[in-house]
């Protein structure tokens, strides 16, 4: 949802449409209040919060795809300490995921430079950030992301757009998963520059059939929820 906060009757009701039980739901709104991962105002209206609330705003880029201009340079992240913990070293990850860098080596990341990349949080001083312009950059994009592999799941994922409508109540449950799953997948676009991209790349496709998708989704979702209001 964008804002990414509803009333808790709304919540209870939606939850429903998954077998949920009111009870249930209350329950898990209670204990994601509690770890963080979201707030509430007090008067029966819940928020999402934590890295709930910063997923959301990476799906929300992703699903928009927008890059910077490319001129054949690459980011280089390199990890400069040793002897991280597990912990340490699982969030340095993440975060440098979340950045869109591919890991070439240990302890060495890259893409191309047509995204910002910010060292911040979990990295603080343990990497160090600077600029390369690879030889053959189109063949080390292919070896740091499986393009084919992207591109045959996004094709997928539009037929399955294609085949479920969501104009009706019992669309609302598998297109909720659905578009989960495409979300999850935009997030998995490395969002190279074209240069650097097959010539049949499918992301614009896949984000344009989802954006169409997406308006009649919430179209019947709010049609729904007014009905049972």
């Amino acid at each position: 949802m964008d804002p990414p906060a509803l009333p808790v009757a709304q919540l209870v009701r939606l939850t429903g449409l998954f077998g949920i039980s009111e009870n249930r739901a209350r329950v898990a709104l209670s204990r994601m209040v509690a770890s963080g991962e979201a707030t509430s105002d007090g008067a029966g209206r819940y928020r999402l919060a934590g890295h709930l609330a910063a997923r959301q705003s990476r799906q929300s880029a992703s699903r928009a795809g927008s890059v910077a201009a490319y001129d054949g340079h690459w980011w280089l992240a390199v990890i400069t300490t040793t002897g991280s913990s597990a912990d340490v070293r699982g969030a340095r990850r993440r975060t440098l995921a979340y950045g869109r860098l591919a890991e070439l080596r240990e302890g060495v990341w890259m893409r191309p430079a047509n995204l910002a990349v910010h060292l911040t949080g979990a990295l603080g001083d343990d990497v160090e950030l600077m600029t390369a312009r690879p030889e053959d950059a189109v063949t080390l994009a292919r070896r740091l992301w499986d393009l084919p592999a992207w591109s045959e799941r996004a094709r997928g994922l539009s037929e399955a757009l294609h085949a479920l409508t969501p104009d009706r109540p019992e669309a609302l449950a598998p297109g909720f998963e659905l578009s989960a799953a495409v979300l999850r997948h935009l997030q998995a676009d490395p969002l190279l520059p074209t240069a650097l991209l097959p010539a049949d790349w499918p992301g614009g496709a896949l984000r344009t059939a989802y954006d169409r998708w997406d308006t009649r989704y919430r179209a019947t979702l709010s049609e729904w929820s007014r009905a049972g209001g």
